[in-house]
């Protein structure tokens, strides 16, 4: 498994001292097509709305 990242679960990590591992398809907030938690998506297209908002208030 050399190279490759672990993914972990961000909501079945939350308040837990050890990262969960992802399920991923098997999972109802994964996305087969990006290969992506819907979570993290969310809050990377959020980073991407806020980054672009700061831009535009300048």
């Amino acid at each position: 498994m050399a190279g490759k990242e672990i993914p972990f679960c961000p909501i079945m990590s939350i308040g837990s001292n050890i990262d969960m591992v992802c399920t991923q398809e098997r999972c109802a907030w994964y996305v087969p097509s990006v290969k992506k938690c819907s979570m993290y998506l969310l809050a990377y297209n959020a980073l991407l709305d806020a980054n672009s908002k700061q831009k535009g208030s300048k």
